[in-house]
């Protein structure tokens, strides 16, 4: 298994917990894609999930309001309530995340990913800037880069791309949505 090391700096995870404390919403607004989830909880016969980089962890709260019958986890090491190693399971999800990685960690997040899936992943990845910045003047996001380079990254690391749902976001051209299959 990965170790935290490889995933994150310190520094940085001191940074997001910073910006999560913060009461403009960072992190809160993952309840969108519930509907999505349900479903391919459903199509996968999933019977866990895990939410990757869960923020504020609305997108948990609202798949179980839909009453599924799902074991669900939240893991983000910038929440220290959620912190804890994540676990496998059936179905990851990991919404607006990926482009706020570190780019040298990367390739070990996305092998993270991987690991705790055992049937699918969930992605949605945002390919435009942020509107939130840094401490230190660097947008939000990281990582800005288009839909073919995220496919080429998570293809490297040996998923399959399985489907591309429907984005609830008014501009879906500004994010990549796929499930991937590990």
């Amino acid at each position: 298994m990965i170790r935290a090391a490889e995933l994150y700096t310190a520094a940085y995870i001191d940074t997001q917990r910073h910006l999560h404390a913060q009461p403009k919403g960072y992190g809160g607004k993952g309840d969108k894609w519930a509907r999505v989830v349900a479903d391919l909880a459903m199509e996968f016969d999933a019977m866990s999930l895990l939410d990757y980089g869960c923020g504020q962890g609305r997108l948990m709260a609202a798949v179980q309001d839909l009453n599924c019958n799902l074991s669900c986890r939240d893991y983000d090491p910038a929440i220290p309530s959620k912190s804890a190693p994540p676990v496998f399971a059936d179905l990851v999800t990991c919404t607006d995340v990926l482009e706020h990685i570190e780019p040298d960690k990367l390739g070990a997040v996305l092998t993270h990913l991987r690991q705790l899936a055992r049937k699918a992943v969930f992605v949605v990845i945002a390919t435009r800037p942020s509107s939130k910045v840094l401490p230190d003047g660097r947008n939000a996001h990281l990582i800005l880069e288009d839909e073919s380079w995220w496919r080429d990254r998570v293809t490297a690391v040996g998923f399959t791309i399985h489907s591309h749902p429907v984005s609830p976001s008014p501009k879906p051209s500004r994010e990549w949505v796929a499930v991937l299959l590990p």
